[in-house]
């Protein structure tokens, strides 16, 4: 059982089951939170076009093991240095077995290939799981960990691909953040 990064874009066929489960995710997760009926998770997963993920400011992978979809994430351009994370996803029946890592550290190469030397992110306040797996792949947060997640909405996190220890070279996106939760 081999499993593959294939560099592609969100049109390619084999990441619609993917996407679609996300999608399902998002709604689900949250929604005593919105009465939408999954109308703020659609919105969400449209709010960004495909040609964001694409070289040379981006790139979408997938992994792909025995001719099926298992995984997949995203980065687009943040700033001239900054790469931003988005869709990291595993099927839900393959995850705890490092596919989510995988992923990360695809679009952490691709990311430093591209002339990136930092990565930012968000993720929700109802996924302890992807709060986990960037703590655990050297990402500083970038918000106020002693709040509850739910005051941040969002959690923020960033990481210096140059210098991971490193959280001095992340200040300016930690003050985005505290601009952010003061509102």
């Amino acid at each position: 059982m081999s499993t593959i990064v294939v560099d592609t874009t969100p049109h390619d066929p084999r990441a619609k089951p993917l996407l679609d489960a996300l999608l399902f995710e998002y709604a689900s997760r949250y929604e005593a939170y919105r009465k939408d009926g999954g109308a703020a998770a659609a919105q969400e997963m449209a709010r960004y076009p495909a040609e964001l993920f694409a070289p040379p400011h981006g790139a979408f992978v997938l992994l792909i093991r025995d001719g099926e979809t298992v995984g997949g994430g995203a980065f687009k351009r943040y700033d001239a240095r900054t790469a931003e994370l988005k869709r990291i996803w595993t099927r839900d029946d393959l995850r705890r077995q490092g596919l989510a890592r995988q992923v990360v550290e695809a679009l952490e190469a691709r990311a430093l290939a591209q002339g990136y030397t930092r990565i930012y992110l968000t993720t929700g306040f109802k996924q302890p799981e992807a709060w986990a797996l960037y703590e655990r792949t050297g990402y500083a947060t970038l918000f106020d960990p002693a709040l509850p997640p739910e005051v941040h909405v969002h959690l923020r996190y960033g990481k210096d691909l140059l210098a991971p220890q490193r959280i001095d070279t992340l200040d300016d996106l930690r003050a985005q953040d505290a601009a952010l939760t003061a509102r």
